[in-house]
């Protein structure tokens, strides 16, 4: 028998899911006509964005420093640092030195899903902040496995240069769990499940447009 709050979850997360039409970029990855400077930007662009989410995860986190989902977040900044240290590898592959990496400056477009996540630390409900993010990994998680295969077999990529989306691509089943795990054994608010909705549907408009941000990007 499931936990009732990851039954919420799951629900939240078949309701949300963007469909079978990938996002432009992980179309053109998987077919081997994308620049290589897309994946370059793409790189420099996630170098700000899992720096500043693994800010407001720890933010969150201290909200909710006495409770377990407290412990949930501050887990989740501590797969943020070990993405991060995959980047310089991704970088070199695609022409970035560390330092193009760290100098590319933000792209609206890209930036737009940290820059929420940060509002929603500062100002978010916390139980409905973890419901909402753990209902998107799924759709992440899935293109990042596909550029992942993409840049292996289309562009010749080594292991080392693809483990940021290795990292990104597990299924997000043992998050779910233990996100139901921290939020405790009864059934959440139809109030938490609603904010979590609104929370969730801005995030996946906030990852599109990054996306939508990528896929423009020529050779």
């Amino acid at each position: 028998m499931n936990h009732p709050i990851l039954d919420q979850i799951q629900g939240l997360r078949a309701e949300l899911a963007p469909g079978d039409t990938a996002p432009a970029l992980v179309t053109a990855l998987a077919g081997g006509t994308a620049p290589r400077s897309a994946t370059a930007e793409l790189a420099a662009q996630q170098q700000r964005i899992i720096r500043s989410d693994r800010r407001s995860l720890l933010l969150l986190a201290a909200r909710c420093a006495d409770r377990p989902v407290g412990a949930w977040f501050a887990a989740l900044a501590d797969g943020e640092s070990a993405a991060l240290h995959t980047l310089p590898a991704l970088g070199a592959a695609v022409g970035l030195d560390p330092g193009a990496l760290e100098s590319r400056p933000p792209l609206p477009g890209c930036q737009a899903y940290p820059h929420f996540l940060a509002w929603l630390a500062l100002n978010g409900e916390p139980d409905a902040v973890a419901v909402a993010l753990v209902t998107n990994f799924t759709a992440w998680g899935g293109y990042c496995a596909a550029i992942a295969h993409a840049l292996r077999h289309r562009y010749g990529l080594s292991d080392e240069a693809c483990a940021f989306f290795d990292f990104f691509a597990q299924p997000p089943a043992e998050l779910e769990q233990q996100a139901a795990d921290a939020l405790g054994p009864d059934r959440l608010d139809e109030s938490v499940l609603a904010t979590a909705r609104e929370y969730g549907l801005l995030l996946q408009a906030y990852e599109h447009l990054f996306w939508d941000t990528l896929g423009v990007i020529d050779a």
